[in-house]
């Protein structure tokens, strides 16, 4: 039988240092183990000070960061086009049901980008007391308010660009007059909450 031929594992970095050791002048060997003096050019990076100096460039994480590494991945566009089909079917066997039940009433309107403004002007005037029967007192929520006039803000600032003419010309408007109802509003809110001078002395 013939012997299975064995192998070495030669670790050449270890060769490459003792050449490098016995190629230097014995002066340099012999000389004192000062440290040298920082030379430019690339350097020893240690993980702490890596990781300190990564610390200080990253800037802080803004809230939409976080928010967006707390949410789930985005369906994939596969899941979607699924998950539109399955949503139009079910909503046209629920007109179908309805046709059904009133055969006078006829399709409703598609839904469109005019009713969505519609929708935030309207939840923001009920929020500010309108529609209030008469001889009720209105329920007035002026922080929701505030909230909604900013989300029509941020709907603004966010499909600018990107509207038609009169689609822009009606979200224009309607936030100009939501923000003046608002102006109004805060202004009664505020005189009414101003104490009455005092009696002046006669």
């Amino acid at each position: 039988m013939s012997e299975t031929p064995k192998f070495e594992v030669i670790d050449r970095r270890k060769l490459k240092a003792e050449q490098e050791k016995e190629s230097r002048p014995e002066k340099a060997q012999e000389a004192p183990a000062s440290p040298p003096e920082p030379a430019a050019g690339p350097r020893l990076v240690v993980n702490e000070d890596r990781r300190e100096t990564a610390t200080a460039e990253a800037p802080p994480h803004s809230p939409e960061q976080a928010l967006a590494a707390e949410l789930p991945p985005a369906p994939t566009p596969e899941e979607s086009h699924e998950q539109k089909t399955a949503y139009e079917a079910s909503t046209q066997r629920l007109e179908d049901l309805l046709r059904a039940q009133n055969p006078g009433a006829g399709a409703p309107p598609p839904a469109s980008f005019d009713q969505l403004v519609q929708q935030f002007y309207l939840t923001a005037m009920i929020q500010m007391g309108a529609g209030t029967r008469e001889g009720q007192q209105p329920q007035i929520d002026i922080l929701g308010a505030r909230n909604t006039i900013d989300l029509l803000g941020i709907l603004a600032e966010k499909t600018r660009g990107n509207l038609t003419p009169a689609e822009d010309r009606t979200l224009q408007a309607v936030l100009f007059d939501a923000r003046m109802a608002f102006l109004e509003l805060t202004s009664m809110i505020n005189m009414q909450s101003v104490p009455p001078p005092p009696p002046g002395k006669r």
